[in-house]
């Protein structure tokens, strides 16, 4: 079984995207409910070239300062809308670092 860092919407778990891991991210609150719930685990690979990014993906990326676990809501070439799951904008970013692709299982988590 395939190891994964455990993490949550910080500094740490971007550096593991920007080296090219796969990890599991444990977002906190509750801005992307009914999709994600606090503290839920889920996989995120990191962005590469091949990447295809598009409205209605979940990302983790940085945002005035602030990494979010949230939702594409407007694309401009390499640029990316950020909005929560409620309708609040969080603002324009390049800075997108990993893409979510499902939930993590159990087993992921009992590493």
């Amino acid at each position: 079984m395939v190891q994964y860092y455990i993490g949550g919407e910080n500094k740490t778990t971007i550096q593991k995207l920007l080296a090219g891991e796969t990890v599991i991210v444990k977002g906190k609150g509750n801005s992307m409910t009914p999709k994600l719930k606090s503290g839920e685990a889920v996989i995120v690979e990191p962005i590469t070239p091949d990447t295809m990014i598009k409205k209605r993906d979940i990302v983790l990326c940085k945002v005035k300062g602030h990494i979010y676990l949230h939702l594409v809501t407007g694309v401009s070439g390499n640029t990316y809308k950020i909005s929560n799951n409620h309708g609040h904008d969080n603002g324009w970013t390049k800075q997108v670092y990993g893409k979510y692709v499902r939930k993590a299982t159990t087993d992921e988590l009992k590493q």
